[in-house]
């Protein structure tokens, strides 16, 4: 790991090595590279815009957004985001961090696919949900500094993302499709699985067991 790029120093603590062994244990490259660059797109939209966050807490909440999707951290029953957060919350109580800390890291992952509420929260929620936004969808594109972007891909690649990041969404929760109910990725299920019927809102009113 370089100390810095693109102006933003790396989380070198006790606690980001060890969040790094995680991810680099259970994740993939495709995981590690785009987990980087989001910490990195994130930590430079705060910075640019002079905002007050803990580059720690960004740091870590990367790392772990997307853990859900592995096999050692992904539950029967559960949201991915919300397996990604539960596995943070545990990794962090290790370290006696303190709840506040915690709860921060814990939204910011469990709502980093969460349009139209995760951008009105705290700035570590609304960085890591602003990362995702730009490094996956392009969101903020021409407007994030060109020679900081290509540096950030310089060093974590993207490797034909666009082409893998769908399939590997959907081979984390493909036993689960039901999670998704309510959420974008729906969207990933439909796309990946054409003959699939997801649950749908008004149908839940319409059957619902009230008379009336």
């Amino acid at each position: 790991m370089l100390n810095e790029i693109a102006g933003i120093k790396i989380p070198d603590s006790i606690l980001a090595r060890d969040a790094r062994d995680i991810l680099r244990e259970h994740g993939n490259d495709l995981l590690w590279n785009h987990s980087n660059r989001v910490f990195l797109f994130g930590a430079i939209k705060g910075k640019e815009a002079n905002k007050k966050f803990d580059l720690e807490l960004l740091y870590i909440s990367a790392l772990f957004h997307d853990l859900g999707l592995t096999k050692e951290y992904s539950s029967p029953d559960l949201r991915f985001e919300v397996d990604g957060a539960n596995a943070a919350r545990s990794f962090l109580q290790q370290y006696q961090v303190p709840e506040g800390s915690i709860r921060l890291v814990w939204d910011a992952i469990a709502l980093h696919t969460t349009i139209g509420i995760a951008e009105h929260k705290e700035s570590e929620v609304s960085l890591l949900y602003s990362g995702v936004g730009l490094d996956v969808m392009g969101d903020g594109f021409k407007q994030f500094p060109a020679d900081l972007r290509e540096e950030i891909v310089q060093a974590f690649p993207r490797n034909n993302f666009k082409q893998e990041i769908i399939p590997a969404f959907y081979e984390g929760f493909k036993h689960k499709p039901e999670t998704t109910f309510g959420n974008i990725k729906s969207d990933v299920v439909e796309f990946c699985k054409p003959n699939f019927k997801p649950k749908n809102f008004c149908e839940c009113i319409l059957h619902s067991p009230w008379k009336s």
